[in-house]
């Protein structure tokens, strides 16, 4: 086992890969060709002996090997990025939060709290990030972020069977609500009956994966027809906002719904509740972190969350 000669991009690929759960995504996400990660990925694990990462059909998965080096590489990639922050001038680690959030957590929960950390407690430095629930616990997980903003939907399960269980508390529990043009006949009334969602027109997340029917109403007796797929919150409510389908939105969303769109609750059929939750590792949080993570439920208590028991 020699590391001497892995360069620090190796690392940085090597985390990447086990945040984001496949070479493919990691490739996306750094800019790179799938051929480049596979690159360095063989690199890192000639260097350790081992095999770092478990390939399955459905994408990779940390080794007990992998694990323990991601550890390491955790902490040699935060060192130098703290090396690079202090000769940039920004505040030193200890005052730093890495956050990670879903993206419907960014459009008021995530800017509300962070203004208020600003106007109260201005020492406190937030990096952030937009992500998925899966790859936001990975990175949990991989110590690249320190507190996360994820999404939940029933029967609510544990954000992953990794041990030890992550800590987490839930912001909020809401129904799912609909989004539908100004000018739809469903927009005429102050709810969007579920008897009536039959036959339209659904605009979706992706075209595959695992968000491929986000947007779409769930619970349908009948095969939805997808007409626009689009990962972008706001593309999704632009689309919805000319005329072209409808999406289904957390109710957080209604404030940047563009003119021509209405956000309305679903009556009939099962109730679809969608959860905030805010998790980090178990242990003793740092004090920076314990002020953000304050700053986040007095925001979402503001928006009208219900809070956990």
């Amino acid at each position: 086992m020699d590391f001497t000669d892995v360069s620090l991009t190796a690392l940085r690929v090597f985390r990447t890969v086990a945040e984001q759960g496949t070479f493919t995504a990691a490739a996306a996400l750094l800019g790179y060709t799938q051929s480049a990660v596979s690159r360095q990925m063989a690199s890192i694990e000639r260097a350790a002996g081992a095999e770092l990462l478990e390939r399955r059909r459905d994408g990779v998965r940390l080794t007990a090997a992998g694990r323990l080096v991601l550890r390491r590489a955790t902490v040699v990639l935060d060192e130098i990025d703290a090396a690079a922050r202090e000769l940039s001038g920004l505040p030193e680690e200890g005052g730093t939060v890495r956050l990670g959030w879903v993206a419907t957590a960014g459009t008021t929960l995530v800017p509300q709290a962070l203004a208020a950390l600003r106007r109260g407690d201005p020492g406190v430095h937030v990096v952030s990030r937009e992500g998925g629930t899966p790859a936001l616990v990975r990175a949990l997980r991989a110590g690249s972020i320190d507190l996360a903003l994820l999404s939940s939907a029933p029967p609510f399960r544990a954000p992953d069977a990794e041990s030890p269980a992550l800590v987490v508390q839930t912001l909020t529990e809401r129904p799912l609500c609909l989004a539908v043009p100004a000018n739809h006949p469903l927009a005429r009334g102050a709810y969007v009956d579920a008897a009536d969602l039959r036959g339209q027109r659904w605009i979706a997340g992706s075209a595959s994966g695992a968000d491929r029917l986000m947007g779409v109403r769930p619970g349908l007796d009948e095969r939805p027809e997808i007409v626009h797929t689009a990962r972008d919150w706001l593309a999704k409510l632009h689309l919805v906002a000319a005329g072209c389908g409808l999406t289904t939105v957390s109710p957080a969303m209604a404030a940047a719904a563009p003119p021509g769109v209405r956000v309305l609750p679903v009556r009939g059929g099962p109730q679809e509740l969608r959860r905030l939750l805010l998790a980090r590792l178990p242990g003793c949080p740092s004090e920076p972190l314990v002020r953000l993570a304050a700053a986040l439920r007095s925001a979402a208590l503001g928006t009208g969350a219900v809070p956990e028991p």
